[in-house]
């Protein structure tokens, strides 16, 4: 049977640390066989000198360096053997000793490998936690778990996007069922209803319409922030402005509102028709969320080396804690999902442009009511 990764990482550290032990233990053997024999030779009598060497047989004449050698050849041998035994109780020590210490040290890798396997989909709440110091395996630990709380945040942002999507497709699609059940089930139906249910079906087209390029800009958008702009282009922000401020000129004379209009030069490096876009997304927001003879300010112009684009308008008060969830798909102010106008993609796709250019982009409530968003991009050389 196959080892597992763990068992088999686990013992090459356990014969790894192993062979260290065996390899110190020699070194030291031999360290300690040649301190010996340098003892041995410096405190050895002149060697010329005869002496008698006493045995269980006849006695035996012989040279005292003849016997300091054989002296030392028996101290050295008995060091080496026992030495060589203690070295083989050191090394079966040293190994039981390493694959303890090899288990514990890949304990916080098993936890980590115990959080992945526990993952899925539907369950992304897994966390390692590792306890201890700060160290290499402590930092993995929370570079995992950091991870982990992202892929969470992605998982359930995209659900969500998936859900409101499908909520934002049902409603037009659901109006232009009801429109063609009503006229085939009227029998008796006159050109003029008839025209009536093609008109409102054709709202609804062309609103899901309009959602559709709407989600395919921002999944484009969103996208672009990963593999960056393939084209970059020099991009004068009061062009867009003007572009955008001309787009709905109609609907700004019929709501009666002022438009204030303060365009600095502010050139940026981008995709022009994105960077249209987030212009067009920001003038139609500060239009269609106003009130009433309210009042739009829309400027552009270099602050600190970067290029900014801010669109601020009266309207109805925002709490400050709301402003966040403004640039979430399909969030508005005070209703999520349920506004008449508008699939509440305008900010999404104006963050998500943005970033995708290296920029931010920020709300801020105004306390009389209404919102200022800016958006600051690098600038163009």
């Amino acid at each position: 049977m196959t080892a597992s990764p763990r068992t088999t990482l686990r013992w090459r550290l356990t014969l790894v640390y192993g062979a260290v032990a065996v390899a110190v233990g020699l070194l030291l053997l031999m360290l300690s066989l040649l301190l010996v024999d340098r003892a041995v030779r410096l405190g050895s009598l002149p060697p010329e000198t005869p002496i008698l060497v006493p045995r269980q047989g006849p006695d035996l004449i012989t040279t005292l360096g003849a016997f300091q050698e054989g002296l030392r050849r028996d101290a050295l041998g008995s060091l080496l053997r026992q030495g060589l035994l203690a070295l083989l109780l050191l090394g079966a020590l040293g190994v039981g000793v390493s694959y303890l210490l090899a288990g514990r040290v890949l304990r916080p890798l098993q936890n980590i490998t115990d959080a992945a396997q526990r993952l899925s989909v539907e369950r992304l709440d897994a966390r390692i936690d590792l306890p201890g110091p700060q160290d290499e395996l402590k930092r993995l630990a929370d570079t995992f778990d950091d991870m982990l709380g992202r892929l969470q945040a992605s998982f359930e942002a995209q659900r969500r996007f998936v859900a409101d999507a499908s909520h934002e497709l049902r409603t037009p699609l659901a109006v232009m069922r009801t429109e063609v059940d009503v006229a085939l089930a009227d029998p008796d139906a006159g050109v003029e209803e008839l025209r009536a249910a093609a008109g409102v079906v054709r709202d609804a087209s062309i609103r899901a319409d309009r959602l559709v390029d709407s989600l395919l800009l921002l999944a484009r958008s969103d996208r672009l922030q990963v593999d960056g702009l393939p084209l970059r282009e020099r991009v004068e922000l009061p062009e867009v402005v003007r572009t955008a401020l001309d787009a709905v000129a109609a609907e700004v004379a019929d709501r009666g509102l002022r438009v204030e209009a303060t365009c600095s030069p502010a050139a940026v490096l981008g995709d022009l028709g994105l960077l249209e876009r987030l212009a067009g997304n920001l003038v139609e927001n500060a239009v269609r969320h106003n009130v009433p003879g309210g009042w739009v300010r829309v400027s552009t112009g270099i602050v600190q080396g970067r290029a900014l684009l801010e669109v601020a308008s009266s309207g109805d008060v925002v709490p400050p804690s709301d402003v966040a969830d403004l640039f979430l798909p399909f969030r508005r102010h005070g209703t999520a999902r349920t506004a008449r106008r508008g699939a509440g993609l305008g900010l999404a796709i104006v963050r998500a442009v943005a970033s995708a250019h290296g920029g931010t982009a920020t709300a801020v409530a105004l306390p009389q009511g209404g919102l200022a968003v800016t958006v600051d991009l690098p600038r163009g050389v």
